[in-house]
C-alpha cells in the first residue's frame, strides 16, 4: 500500500512551475535510481528528443536539487564502477513531481476546453 505523500514546505511549492531541467531530472529518476550520464541520456528520451541538458546544466541542476532535499545520493550498482554517483527521489521530491504533474494535467485540460472549444462552434 502507497504511503500518503510527503507535505511540501512553502520554499519547495515555490518551485511550481519546474524549470524544463529539474522536471525532466525528477521524472527521469521516477522510476528508480541513476547516474549521472544516465539521467541525461533518460531526459532526452523522455522529451521525444525536444530537451537536452548538458552536463553543466545537468550536475547544477542535481546540486540544488540534493540541497533542497529532493533527491539523494545513493548506493549504486558496484559492478558499474565506484565513481559514478547514483542519485534518487525522496518522498518530497517524488510529492513535487506529482503536485507538477497534477499541475500541468490542469492546464492542458483548460488548455484543450479553450483552444478545441474555440474551434468546435
Amino acid at each position: 500500500m502507497a504511503s500518503a505523500p510527503d507535505p511540501l514546505p512553502p520554499e519547495i511549492w515555490r518551485l511550481i512551475p519546474l524549470t524544463p531541467a529539474v522536471f525532466y531530472v525528477l521524472l527521469a529518476l521516477s522510476s528508480g535510481a541513476r547516474h549521472g550520464y544516465s539521467i541525461m541520456q533518460e531526459t532526452t528520451s523522455l522529451s521525444e528528443g525536444g530537451f537536452t541538458m548538458g552536463p553543466a546544466t545537468l550536475y547544477s541542476t542535481i546540486q540544488r536539487l540534493v540541497e533542497l532535499d529532493l533527491i539523494v545520493e545513493t548506493e549504486g550498482d558496484a559492478d558499474a564502477g565506484s565513481r559514478r554517483r547514483y542519485y534518487e527521489l525522496t518522498g518530497m521530491g517524488s510529492s513535487l513531481l506529482e503536485a507538477e504533474v497534477r499541475r500541468m494535467g490542469s492546464v492542458m485540460r483548460r488548455a484543450a476546453r479553450l483552444v478545441l472549444g474555440r474551434s468546435e462552434g
